[in-house]
């Protein structure tokens, strides 16, 4: 599914690419019986395939080769439990991630540089795996940039924020809301507008939304791929969070949790922006190799 683009002057150029993503998954595992998935659950294996990794790490097609390990994620009540069976259930989430990684670099990675990019509970995971294992290691000179969007983080991974659209070595974050939402985190968590790829706080309008695309799952299933819509949101960070104005379009109707609360696309309606953006940096890395 991450070989998929939207219809229109797009294409997957995985098999020239210099630079591989390791992508890693939001919570798909709504429901069931235990804290964390059976790999073998095919009913939350196409759940993730056919939402997340159509939806998500297809963005980075353009760039780079994308590697996105399947994991045994933890349900999403673990959020509501970090202190008890939830955050067990994290822990194995994560060794899980980890594990994934250093099988990535043992075996695929032969020395290229690399994105990381997540998700919600991918994006929780990657803001440890960041600290754990790149941060002040031999690896952090081959992070091109990390995207561990949709979970509240701050800076305390080790890894620089984001400024500009072709900083490298960085790490770019954000959390959608509406002007008047509730944010689920720090006023001083990280920010980075992906309209503008700043963290100062400086809105982007309407006219610099490259594109949003919405993926949905029968859209997938059936192999229609939706349109790019251009201008569908603007964007500022204020307060740890990104907040937009208006959603100019009808197919993005839903919200996670609470109205306002926009996770759901997180990478949705930044799309095009954040496909052009990991080009942008993967050939600002290699220009300066």
């Amino acid at each position: 599914m991450a070989d998929r683009v939207p219809i229109e002057n797009t294409a997957t150029l995985q098999s020239d690419a210099k630079v591989d993503v390791f992508y890693v998954h939001p919570t798909t595992l709504l429901g069931g019986a235990g804290w964390n998935q059976s790999l073998d659950d095919e009913n939350t294996n196409q759940r993730t395939d056919y939402t997340t990794i159509l939806g998500q790490a297809s963005a980075f097609n353009a760039c780079c080769r994308v590697y996105a390990p399947r994991y045994r994620q933890a349900t999403l009540l673990s959020f509501f439990s970090p202190q008890g069976d939830g955050g067990e259930a994290l822990k194995l989430a994560y060794r899980d991630v980890a594990r994934a990684f250093r099988f990535y670099m043992d075996h695929h990675n032969n020395g290229r540089p690399f994105i990381l990019a997540g998700h919600s509970q991918g994006g929780f995971h990657l803001d440890t795996l960041l600290g754990n294992e790149i941060a002040g290691t031999p690896l952090e000179k081959k992070l091109v940039v990390a995207y561990p969007v949709g979970y509240y983080i701050d800076d305390s991974n080790g890894i620089p924020i984001c400024d500009s659209a072709e900083q490298t070595g960085c790490q770019a974050t954000w959390n959608t809301l509406s002007l008047d939402a509730r944010a689920g985190g720090a006023r001083d968590s990280i920010c980075v507008n992906p309209l503008n790829w700043s963290a100062s706080g400086l809105q982007a309008g309407f006219d610099e939304n490259l594109g949003a695309v919405s993926f949905r799952r029968e859209q997938g299933t059936e192999g229609n791929y939706p349109s790019i819509e251009p201008g569908v949101v603007d964007a500022q960070c204020s307060d740890g969070a990104l907040r937009i104005s208006e959603i100019r379009s009808e197919n993005y109707d839903g919200y996670f949790m609470t109205e306002g609360n926009y996770h759901i696309y997180d990478y949705s309606f930044f799309y095009m922006n954040i496909r052009e953006n990991a080009v942008v940096r993967s050939k600002a890395y290699l220009a300066a190799e």
